[in-house]
């Protein structure tokens, strides 16, 4: 046992005590607009993608900082962030879903929710909340509960980032149709990274699929040997968080001056 495998206990846990209104959350989903297409803004940016991320703490960082969610967002989308990620868990990192929200009505780029999901009900909640799309960890799902997950995104209109840590998350993930694969150099249950083990995975993901580094990314030098990997995006968060001037620290992740 572990990080991940406490933390996924627990929302199991909260979901059975406090189920959620899912009838209530349909009819609010039905009459919602289409989301952003989450794939496409990854395959349309030129390489590397980046999904910045707003994330006010986490179990290994501990506190990053106090940030307003609809402005640092509006900060990521005007330094050219093909999307932006917003951590919306709030025993460990300090979010809400009132931060997904803030940032899908701050910018015109898709908004990716970051969070321990392990049911549809979850899923609809994200896309009543204004997410485009959502994260998945292999880790936390059997093969027939990610793709019955899956199916739900497909239903609601969601797109999804799968991500995986182990080769065996990796073939879980790739087993399905999900276009857009991450890789997590942080393992989730001891919260150690282990970047070279992350870039080797990435080669396994097939070219027609977008792969995600995440985690791990704090220069420019770690962007391109990810993508020198096969990554065409590269999720980051403390690093951006903790910057001085965030569309400088962006920019410069992306080869720009």
């Amino acid at each position: 046992m572990g990080f991940l495998s406490d933390v996924v206990d627990e929302v199991k846990r909260r979901l059975e005590r406090h189920p959620l209104d899912d009838s209530r959350m349909m009819n609010l989903a039905l009459g919602l607009p289409p989301t952003r297409p989450f794939a496409g803004a990854l395959w349309s940016s030129r390489p590397p993608a980046v999904i910045a991320e707003v994330k006010r703490a986490s179990p290994s960082a501990g506190r990053i900082g106090d940030v307003e969610a609809a402005g640092r967002a509006r900060q990521y989308e005007r330094a050219g962030a093909s999307a932006v990620s917003v951590l919306t868990e709030a025993n460990h990192f300090d979010g809400a879903l009132a931060d997904l929200r803030a940032a899908h009505l701050a910018v015109s780029i898709p908004v990716l929710r970051k969070d321990f999901l392990v049911h549809p009900s979850q899923l609809i909640e994200s896309r009543v909340e204004g997410a485009d799309a959502v994260l998945l960890i292999a880790a936390a799902l059997s093969e027939p509960e990610l793709k019955a997950m899956l199916n739900a995104c497909d239903d609601l209109g969601l797109e999804a980032l799968v991500e995986s840590h182990t080769e065996e998350d990796l073939d879980k993930a790739l087993g399905t149709d999900a276009k857009v694969i991450g890789v997590n150099a942080r393992d989730l249950e001891s919260l150690e990274i282990d970047l070279e083990r992350a870039l080797s995975l990435l080669k396994g993901v097939p070219r027609d699929r977008i792969a995600v580094l995440e985690s791990g990314v704090s220069e420019r030098e770690d962007v391109e040997r990810a993508v020198g990997a096969g990554a065409r995006a590269v999720l980051v968060g403390e690093t951006l968080m903790r910057a001085e001037d965030v569309g400088a620290t962006l920019r410069a992740l992306r080869g720009e001056r």
